[in-house]
């Protein structure tokens, strides 16, 4: 039976990334600690969950060697206080609101209670300890809000900054912060570690390990959608062009509705463009021409959920102009 995924702060093991957790506690046992730390790697490989075992430790919460380098008690006061979001000392701006919906960016509203939060002592810690998940979520406005804190460090605190596209953030956020990267995991570390979480079989093991990119918490968390099945819906829409099975598009259509239906839209469409993907870097080795069409169509599957979600395009409608492209490209 899979396991409900946690969130982060309830999170208290991480895969890997001992190399990270040795670089961190050596500035902080040096006192060479950085005011702001960059966290950079692919969504899911455990960036807010180092976030939070190392804001722990700076909160004062004993080393707990059973869990790792950056390990603390889940029993201890500090951790419950943060699991039940009491803290004083710590301050976490995300994309998730407080009536618990996700909302499109992280204002500059939230941004701002940062300037305010660091003017403050530690209330009960030794330090004050703030995580931004994720900064590419930061709007323009909010980005500039954490900027101008970064510009001023606090006295005794620190900055975690979870980015899983760096590029897209400001050059002199970059440029202010120490970086450390989270590189993705072996497949068979992440394969072996959603089976036991997610309750899926070897094979589909494998296959969500694949399509997570090393990412323990991707693969968990595609396993839970129900990637597995939405993965081979996408080979046999793909399977037959020019030929497509409309029957399957609509039933698919079907679950786009909603909350829901959003995330389903968009990973159908993440593993027709990857699949789509893997037949481009196929044709190419093989020497073989019209690849312009199909990059096209991929270009097309990589814009269309985009543009669904900026201005309200309908699902279904977004779905059958690209099975049309795809098809557009197999006549070429």
């Amino acid at each position: 039976m899979a396991d409900p995924i946690p969130h982060p702060k309830e999170v208290f093991r991480l895969q890997g990334h001992e190399a990270a957790e040795e670089a961190f506690d050596a500035a902080r046992a040096r006192g060479r600690l950085h005011h702001a730390w960059l966290l950079t790697g692919p969504e899911g490989v455990g960036k807010a969950t180092f976030a939070y075992r190392a804001a722990r430790r700076l909160l004062g919460a004993p080393l707990d060697p059973r869990f790792g380098v950056l390990g603390a008690d889940p029993e201890g006061p500090v951790a419950r206080q943060i699991i039940a979001r009491s803290h004083p000392d710590i301050l976490v701006l995300e994309r998730i609101g407080e009536d618990g919906k996700p909302r499109k960016t992280i204002p500059v509203d939230e941004a701002r209670r940062l300037s305010e939060f660091f003017s403050k002592s530690p209330a009960s810690a030794p330090h004050r300890v703030a995580i931004i998940d994720a900064a590419d979520d930061l709007n323009i406005n909010a980005a500039n809000a954490v900027l101008k804190t970064l510009e001023e460090p606090p006295p005794r605190g620190v900055l975690f900054l979870i980015s899983h596209s760096p590029g897209r953030l400001l050059p002199t956020i970059r440029s202010r912060c120490r970086r450390l990267g989270f590189s993705p995991l072996p497949e068979a570390e992440v394969a072996a570690f959603v089976e036991d979480r997610a309750g899926v079989n070897a094979e589909d093991a494998i296959r969500l390990a694949r399509m997570s990119g090393g990412a323990p918490g991707r693969a968990w968390t595609l396993a839970m959608a129900g990637a597995v099945a939405i993965d081979d819906a996408a080979r046999e829409l793909l399977r037959d062009l020019p030929e497509v099975d409309e029957a399957l598009a609509l039933s698919l259509s079907d679950k786009f509705r909603g909350g829901e239906g959003a995330a389903q839209f968009a990973l159908l469409f993440d593993r027709l463009a990857e699949r789509i993907h893997g037949q481009l870097r196929q044709k190419a080795a093989e020497g073989r021409g019209g690849l312009d069409r199909w990059a096209a169509a991929w270009e097309t599957l990589q814009r269309l959920p985009r543009e669904v979600e900026a201005v309200n395009l309908d699902r279904t409608d977004a779905l059958f102009t690209a099975l049309s492209t795809l098809r557009d490209a197999a006549r070429a």
